[in-house]
This record gives C-alpha cells, structure tokens and sequence, in this order.
C-alpha cells in the first residue's frame, strides 16, 4: 500500500466527521458544555469531546485499513453482516477467504476490557462463530480475536482460556492475538512492518492538539455541517449562552456561520427563513 492511500484511509475516518459530531452533540447536550456547575470551560470540553470522538474512530479506521490491505493481498473480501437466530443484526469486522478458505476477525484496538466487558465480548464473539457455521459450515474455518495494539494484553489468559474450549467445542482454529501475531498467523508478516512504519510517519504529522477552530477552513467546515438537521442550528441559535459559549468558539470569525446564513436563504421551507432571521438578528451578514 502507498503511504497516501494508508493517510487517506486514517484521515477520512477519524477527521471528517468529527465536526458535524461535534455540533450534534453540543445542540442535544448543551448541559455537558455549558454551565456554572462544570469542572471545565466550554473551550477545554469542546477540546476533549473531540479527542475522545478521535480515539473512538481510530479502531474504525484500522478496520478499514486492514480491509484494504487483505483486498491487496488477494483475499475476497466477504458479506460482513449476518443475522442471528434471533433476528439481531451481527457485524464481523472482518471476514475473507483465499482458496477453500474462510477467515473471520472480531478486531479491537486494545485489550484493556474490565471483568463485564471482557465476558460480553466473548459471548459475542461466539454468536459470530455459531452464526457464520450456520451458513459457511466448520470446515476450513479460522477465528481471531485481534487486538491491535501488542502492548496491552490486560485479559490475554482468559481470552486464551474460552477461546481454547470454544475451539475444541465447535471443531473450528481459534486464535487470540496481537499487533503483528495475526499477520504472522496468516503469513502476511511484512504487512505489519510496513503498517508500523507508516503509522509513526502520520502519527508525526499531527498537530498536537485537534483545532476548534472551524474557521480555518469555513469553505470545508461548511461542507460537513450544512446539511445537518435544522433542528440542531435552531437549538443553537435559540439559546443565548451556548451561542455565545460555544458557537462563536467554534466559529470565532464567523465565516462558516455566514456560509450557512447563505445556504438556508436557498431553502423554501419556513424553518430555514427562520434560521436566517436568528443570524440576522445576531449579527450575520
């Protein structure tokens, strides 16, 4: 894989979204950004709302990245979502063949999981396992739980332990591993040392901190959020302190807001002539 496509695929996921998010959660939980009794200023809670939608999004994006890296060396990438007995929905993060072969992989990013946690996955992991039987049968099939980071291996012996009698119940290769362990497993080893290497080299290029400041790149910042629900901008134009808290936090310049202000004048429904007449009203050229 080129090191473009690798940065595309991180950046995509993890960053694309994260201000439409970001909005969304403000306008439907102003509570956890404004008021008196909060341990933090609205610029700090802004901060960490967005480092925590980034961490959630990075396992997103090794899904995707590991993905495309079977895609490249030549496994058939195969219909993710099965439906349980019970007519629950089950999503495999990964499942591929090569040959006669069928892989499947319930991915994480680290094994730190408390008891509860770590029990659930395990029970979810063999609603996969029983579900894909059902359908594919046991012969050549393998399983790995995978956790992606080698350095946190917080439940390895439990996990190993309900894997190995899961394995021996169902007749089918159970594997539990780690960092470069499953690229090993399926004989791809330079696959992770080249992940590795491209790895530190985006990690290097980030800034230190994720910018609030969405009017950086308005044009871009209006891109992602305009057509997000009128409900959310009327709940952040209607009350006074989140506008002034947060939403000329986010747009201190204000040029995203009058991007905004100019697409709502196209729209015929009266909720956007609303829109219009509440940033009028605060300033909005």
């Amino acid at each position: 894989m080129k090191y473009h496509k690798f940065k595309s695929i991180f950046n995509e996921i993890i960053f694309e979204k994260s201000k439409a998010d970001l909005i969304t959660k403000v306008a439907k939980y102003p509570q956890r950004y404004i008021g008196l009794f909060r341990p933090t200023k609205p610029k700090v809670k802004l901060l960490q709302n967005l480092l925590q939608s980034h961490e959630i999004r990075f396992g997103d994006a090794f899904e995707k990245l590991i993905e495309e890296y079977l895609k490249e060396l030549g496994y058939e990438i195969l219909d993710k979502t099965f439906e349980y007995g019970n007519g629950d929905k089950l999503n495999v993060d990964q499942f591929f063949k090569k040959d006669d072969n069928y892989f499947f992989v319930e991915q994480k990013v680290r094994d730190d999981h408390d008891s509860t946690k770590k029990r659930g996955q395990i029970t979810n992991f063999e609603k996969k396992l029983e579900t894909i039987i059902t359908i594919y049968g046991d012969d050549n099939l393998k399983g790995f739980f995978y956790f992606i980071d080698p350095d946190l291996i917080k439940n390895k012996n439990f996990y190993k332990e309900e894997l190995d009698k899961m394995s021996a119940d169902y007749g089918v290769e159970l594997f539990i591993c780690y960092g470069k362990e499953f690229f090993d497993l399926i004989n791809e080893s330079k696959t992770w040392d080249e992940i590795i290497t491209y790895l530190k080299k985006w990690r290097n290029e980030l800034p230190d901190t994720p910018e609030i400041n969405f009017d950086k790149q308005p044009k871009h910042s209006f891109e992602e959020i305009k057509d997000l629900s009128p409900s959310i901008y009327r709940k952040l134009f209607d009350n006074e302190e989140l506008y002034n808290e947060i939403v000329l936090t986010i747009f201190p310049e204000k040029q995203t807001l009058v991007l905004l202000k100019k697409y709502f004048e196209t729209k015929d429904k009266k909720i956007y002539k609303t829109l219009v007449k509440k940033l009028t009203e605060k300033g909005i050229k």
